[in-house]
């Protein structure tokens, strides 16, 4: 081992990435923080997709030069921000105030399209149900002027006598943004689909070496989550129990004040380390874990 090696080892010299090693590094990161969204825009966790929508925002812009392999994780990142924000037309993300966040999202659309080895009908629905929701946010918040406008940038010339455009024509003419087509081509229909888009994107590249790493330190602490896991049940046990015991007591005698702020206090310190310790777990298995023990201290 070289000098410089032994120093490094002992502490006396930092260790210094190279430029080389914080690229990988960084790749890594992005393809976890693309994971992440992924997931919690499919479970509708908001509060965990914000969180992770900054980290894959901040990895995307740390980059200098978007790789081809990097491409289709960005484009959908980006994607899924503006269709999460899709009705929120004060959301700007183009220099040209003009453009809405489902606008903007469809852009990113075609350039995800174009990283796409083949098309199939799921593409195809999602750029149609994009296209119309567009001129759906517009009409349901009354902004009829703009509704008309955005047509022009949606279709282009040689595509102006296209059905669907001149359906949408007639739609933002008759100011009524309850129509069949609108209502069948819902937002919802929208947020759908990318689902659908989404979960096939994770099962091709959900894995990466991050969540590899993490799969494995969260396996390895098994145990731990389990036993908390267990408590979790134990007090849904013991709130069913305490029902039914309270429900024969009311009978007999009035619970007292000091007894039922003692009950509530033990349930509160129990709810409190819950909440410390369910980090580890998925969002939705920590919401209900919550629930539960939120039900108990209710009672």
């Amino acid at each position: 081992m070289s000098e410089a090696g032994r120093e490094q080892e002992s502490g006396l010299v930092p260790f210094v990435p190279s430029a080389l090693a914080e690229a990988v590094a960084a790749d890594w990161v992005l393809e976890f923080s693309c994971c992440c969204l992924c997931r919690h825009f499919v479970e509708e966790c908001g509060s965990e997709f914000r969180r992770w929508r900054d980290v894959a925002q901040a990895v995307s812009n740390g980059f200098s030069k978007i790789t081809t392999h990097q491409k289709k994780m960005v484009y959908l990142c980006q994607l899924l921000i503006r269709i999460a924000d899709g009705k929120r037309l004060e959301c700007q993300f183009e220099n040209d105030t003009r453009i809405s966040p489902l606008e903007s999202a469809l852009s990113f659309w075609t350039l995800l399209e174009r990283e796409e080895s083949k098309l199939n009908t799921l593409h195809e629905e999602i750029r149609r149900l994009i296209q119309i929701q567009v001129v759906a946010v517009y009409m349901e918040k009354g902004y009829y002027k703009e509704a008309a406008e955005v047509l022009d940038r949606l279709f282009t010339d040689t595509e102006s006598r296209k059905p669907l455009r001149m359906k949408l024509a007639a739609i933002v003419k008759s100011k009524d943004p309850y129509v069949p087509l609108l209502q069948s081509f819902s937002y919802n229909l929208l947020l759908s689909k990318v689902k659908s888009y989404v979960e096939l994107f994770l099962k091709e590249n959900g894995t990466n070496f991050l969540l590899q790493a993490a799969t494995k330190q969260v396996e390895s602490k098994g145990g731990e989550l389990s036993v908390l896991q267990n408590k979790t049940l134990n007090v849904k046990e013991e709130k069913e129990n305490q029902e039914r015991e309270n429900h024969l007591e009311a009978k007999q005698r009035p619970c007292s004040k000091e007894r039922c702020r003692t009950s509530n206090v033990q349930r509160l310190k129990v709810l409190k380390n819950v909440e410390e310790r369910g980090d580890d777990l998925p969002c939705g298995r920590r919401r209900q874990m919550v629930e539960v023990l939120m039900g108990a201290v209710e009672e």
